[in-house]
């Protein structure tokens, strides 16, 4: 089993393809890294999964952040939100009121939680402006 079996490329290919989506997901240039925990990263969660059709970055970035606070994982999401904010995915009053709307799904603390973290996003966000 190869890297690459989820899209059939090459692995050449296929880490080409997630360095790139991450770069482009992350608003900075990714180099490769060692290590098996790198290659899955790159070849299949960037390489296959992100870089499919269907959905717009700002699309999964959107569900990755409700995955994200549902599953308490605040310092991932700050991540995500820092980088939809840098590439202008987001607004800051988007941010905002993403945390409003979570507090009803996910719960008032955790949502509290996000509106906190957001808050400190957007900023760091202002700061480099």
């Amino acid at each position: 089993m190869t890297r690459s079996d989820i899209s059939g490329d090459a692995p050449d290919e296929v880490r080409r393809r997630g360095l790139a989506k991450m770069s482009e997901v992350y608003g900075w240039e990714v180099s490769d890294g060692p290590g098996d925990y790198f290659a899955h990263t790159a070849d299949q969660v960037f390489g296959n999964v992100w870089a499919r059709d269907g959905l717009s970055n700002r699309d999964r970035r959107l569900l990755l952040l409700g995955a994200l606070a549902a599953s308490n994982n605040t310092d991932v999401a700050e991540i995500q939100a820092g980088a939809a904010l840098g590439n202008g995915e987001l607004t800051p009053e988007q941010l905002e009121e993403i945390s409003l709307f979570l507090c009803y799904y996910v719960g008032w603390p955790q949502g509290t939680k996000m509106h906190f973290m957001f808050g400190e996003v957007i900023k760091q966000h202002r700061k480099k402006k």
